[in-house]
């Protein structure tokens, strides 16, 4: 599957795509969150992974690395996450639930904070996340 019509999939799952590139095997790909807060929103990862899983399980794209960032308007980054294609090969085959899949793709997440702050990026892990039980159904992402 080409750039363009990977990136018209994610945008009839909603992801509103500004760019996306396949480049030395990895989908490259930039979209504009629809909820410009603090945080990516864990839903509309949800949304862009549900697109590759379901491309995945119709065998019109073979799984590849993925690199998500989420910009809240060009030029102003949120965050970045990304996907391991083994992780798609593994849900597909039901090797992997989707609760871990979830919270794999969950674990990559990192927020850009703000410059000024001089701390660098933080992470899902940096903020609690993995010390509690699994997700919630409605918090993780959605399938």
């Amino acid at each position: 599957m080409d750039a363009d019509a990977l990136a018209d999939e994610l945008r009839s799952f909603g992801v509103s795509v500004e760019s996306l590139s396949l480049t030395a095997g990895t989908v490259d790909v930039t979209y504009l969150t629809a909820f410009p807060g603090e945080t990516v929103t864990k839903r509309e990862i949800g949304r862009a992974c549900n697109a590759l899983i379901d491309l995945a399980e119709q065998g019109r794209w073979n799984p590849q690395p993925v690199e998500a960032t989420v910009i809240r308007a060009p030029g102003d980054v949120l965050g970045w996450w990304s996907v391991d294609p083994a992780w798609i090969d593994d849900l597909v085959a039901e090797e992997l639930t989707e609760t871990e899949f979830s919270t794999r793709v969950l674990e990559t997440v990192v927020h850009d904070v703000d410059a000024d702050a001089g701390d660098g990026p933080d992470t899902e892990a940096d903020q609690g996340a993995g010390t509690g039980p699994d997700p919630e159904p409605d918090q993780g992402v959605d399938r």
